[in-house]
């Protein structure tokens, strides 16, 4: 037998649409700063190791979304419907929400192994929002007062977030370029050592700007390349072992090429296989040289490590380190350019 719902009290139901709607901008805010450092050179909001690992995880872009969006327009419409009476749609919205919060929860525990500060505010006020909902809260009555007041409030959130401490900052690399840049560095050549994990979405993000400018500058470019693939990318080593293959065959450039416009599911040991014979690979040598791949790739990890890399993408023009995904084109074409010998 189904027991009646609890009713709630006269008294009760405008404080719980209240607590509704403030949960909402909460998480309206934290999703907006998501999506800024998502698309920003350098994080203002959420700075940490972990929010850096989630952001680079390939959970971050689903269809090619970024996560915070999702999150800005269902927070939105929550707002929206603080004022709207249609409490199907709401409760809808609500369980909608807060399934995905759960799952995105277990994804950051149980697949990408670390915590974004922002997600761990933003999941939870979806789920925090849908109990208010189904304990009873309404649509409050709307004015044009309380629609102004919404947007200092969300403005007020995003700088208490932006004020919320970072956590330690990693030290700050040297100024000298590390040794493996310096030993890279060819007289009279323009050189790029790139640090590269060949799934990475803002190495590949970069990758397709970085092609573009050196097609722009007019001397030759000589591209330098050590791995760093990031443990939260389940096909990032098979890539890395795949390239060092390809580039003992003197097949490194084209090998990089198809690496970084590959499916990131098609990174697999036989997926990478196809790809070094598509470019001109022995396979019979390929596969025999994979065991010393290996200890290439783990003396490069151990190497850009010790140099101070903390985040990807990271590249170093004439010496020079570039961190982040924020260069444009013309911005990397100024610097090939000045790093060219005349």
């Amino acid at each position: 037998m189904r027991l009646p719902a609890r009713p709630v009290s006269p008294a009760m139901r405008p404080r719980l649409s209240v607590l509704s709607l403030a949960i909402a901008v909460v998480g309206l805010a934290a999703s907006i700063a998501s999506l800024i450092d998502d698309f920003a050179a350098a994080a203002t909001f959420c700075a940490e190791t972990g929010c850096a690992t989630v952001r680079e995880s390939a959970w971050a872009r689903p269809l090619g979304v970024p996560m915070p969006v999702l999150g800005v327009v269902f927070f939105f419409a929550a707002v929206v419907l603080g004022f709207v009476d249609a409490p199907r749609l709401r409760r809808a919205l609500a369980i909608a929400g807060a399934a995905v919060a759960v799952a995105l929860i277990g994804v950051q525990a149980f697949a990408i192994g670390a915590w974004c500060k922002l997600c761990m505010i933003a999941d939870p006020a979806a789920i925090a929002y849908a109990l208010a909902v189904l304990a009873g809260a309404g649509a409050l009555r709307f004015s044009i007062a309380r629609g102004l007041a919404t947007l200092p409030a969300v403005l007020a959130v995003l700088a208490g977030l932006a004020l919320w401490p970072h956590g330690a900052p990693p030290p700050p690399p040297s100024d000298a370029a590390p040794a493996f840049v310096q030993a890279a560095q060819v007289p009279g050549v323009a050189t790029v050592v790139e640090v590269v994990d060949f799934e990475c979405p803002f190495c590949r993000r970069m990758q397709t700007r970085l092609e573009a400018a050196v097609a722009q500058v007019k001397a030759p470019v000589r591209m330098v390349r050590k791995m760093l693939p990031l443990r939260n990318h389940p096909h990032a080593m098979t890539a890395a072992l795949a390239y060092c293959c390809a580039d003992a065959q003197g097949k490194g450039d084209a090998m990089a090429a198809a690496l970084f416009t590959a499916a990131p599911d098609e990174l697999t040991p036989d997926g990478c296989e196809k790809l070094a014979a598509g470019v001109g690979c022995d396979l019979d040598r390929y596969r025999r040289d994979l065991p010393r791949a290996q200890a290439r790739v783990d003396a490069e990890i151990a190497e850009v490590r010790a140099a101070g890399v903390r985040s990807l993408p990271t590249m170093f023009v004439a010496g020079e380190r570039i961190v982040g995904a924020g260069k444009s084109t013309e911005e990397l074409t100024a610097l090939l350019a000045s790093a060219t010998p005349l």
